[in-house]
């Protein structure tokens, strides 16, 4: 009987600076690299889409602050 729950192995490609940060938040929270990746990656997948575009830049800068409002609003009804 296999206990263990089923793992997809995946690479990804991070810029030296980008690999330092992670290195460093895995240090600090005493996480391995796989574990902290694994989180961040079911974490982000699980956003709304409106969170999720606004993580990876979509939104233009002329209205960043619209959009984090209107996030604001979102979680905040969510939370009701």
């Amino acid at each position: 009987m296999d206990l263990m729950p089923r793992r997809v192995i995946m690479r990804i490609e991070l810029t030296p600076a980008a690999k330092d940060l992670l290195t460093e938040l895995c240090h600090r929270n005493g996480m391995t690299q796989v574990a902290v990746m694994s989180r961040i990656t079911e974490w982000f997948a699980s956003q709304d889409l409106l969170i999720q575009g606004a993580v990876l830049g979509h939104y233009p800068a002329g209205i960043e602050s619209d959009v984090a409002k209107l996030i604001l609003k979102k979680m905040v009804e969510k939370g009701k």
